[in-house]
């Protein structure tokens, strides 16, 4: 491939990871659905997969070019970038925007992921029993995740570890959200904070499990999709259209827990019609702005989707 063919690819290949990195911070959406719906997905799945001992022994025989070449290494170094840039740079305006206009953004975000879900039941090729019985489990599932009440945990490295391992084989399920896995494990604050201080070790810890989690859960994924690749397409279209129940922006916060910080979060919330929303919580439940803002995430799922038909 040409360098003026190649500078276009990676530049898509790295604003997609910026894409990734956003949709990863925030809990309820998650980085694998921007890499479905812009059509790298199992590429991704296969290049993580090929980082193994038999990379290693191309290494040793035929060097570092063709070591690089097999694991696919500029397009895992690129998105990474693209994803790093973006958790970091991201951190502390996605928390921003989800504590000063939820409404808006958690209809975007309902937006992006009903489209998602759209793009993904289109890529299943054939609708057998077996794989609607797995729409039906990956709905229940991701429905089920979504009920579980946050928890809180003190953080040593060893759970940043941990933490990380987990979190990443959510961070790459389309549906299933790394960041909420976190708030789950009573870990999303920690690790966000952690990132917008720039502390260095815990970083660099989680970071460490993420890879262990990644390498370990590619393997894993790749199996699926080569043996059972319509089954495992409806059951990641279930976790999708399961996560939708997360990310409903009216909801009433029916009780209340402390972080290790002294600060209030909500533990458990039900979602409300927007009509009933303000009588409840006293908010105003900008209806309008929030349907424009629904409207606004499925036309951007709709030009990922062009830009992943473009890509090569």
């Amino acid at each position: 491939m040409n360098k003026t063919v190649k500078m276009p690819r990676l530049a898509g290949i790295y604003l997609r990871g910026l894409a990734m990195g956003a949709a990863d911070v925030v809990p309820g959406v998650s980085g694998g659905t921007v890499a479905f719906i812009t059509g790298i997905y199992e590429e991704l799945i296969e290049s993580v997969k090929s980082i193994n001992p038999n990379a290693l022994k191309i290494l040793v025989k035929d060097g570092v070019g063709a070591c690089w070449a097999s694991i696919n290494g500029s397009f895992l170094t690129v998105l990474l970038l693209g994803i790093m840039t973006s958790v970091v740079s991201l951190a502390k305006v996605i928390t921003y925007l989800l504590d000063a206009h939820p409404l808006v953004v958690w209809s975007f975000f309902l937006g992006l992921i009903a489209a998602s879900s759209i793009h993904m039941i289109k890529q299943v090729k054939g609708w057998s029993p077996t794989a609607i019985l797995m729409l039906v489990l990956g709905v229940v599932v991701a429905y089920g995740v979504a009920e579980i009440r946050p928890s809180e945990v003190t953080p040593t490295l060893l759970i940043f570890f941990g933490a990380g391992c987990v979190a990443i084989c959510a961070m790459i399920l389309p549906g299933i959200s790394g960041s909420f896995i976190l708030l789950l494990m009573g870990m999303y604050s920690h690790v966000l904070t952690a990132l917008k201080d720039v502390q260095l070790l815990p970083i660099v810890v989680f970071a460490a499990g993420c890879g262990t989690g990644l390498l370990s859960f590619s393997q894993v994924l790749s199996w699926m999709f080569k043996q059972y690749h319509d089954r495992t397409m409806a059951l990641l279209t279930g976790f999708l259209m399961g996560s939708l129940n997360l990310v409903w922006p009216w909801k009433q916060t029916l009780s209340y827990y402390q972080n290790s910080s002294g600060e209030q979060l909500p533990l458990q919330q039900a979602n409300v019609w927007p009509w009933a929303y303000q009588s409840i919580t006293g908010l105003e439940a900008n209806l309008p702005l929030c349907v424009l803002f629904v409207v606004l995430g499925l036309i951007a799922v709709y030009l990922l989707e062009k830009v992943g038909s473009k890509s090569g």
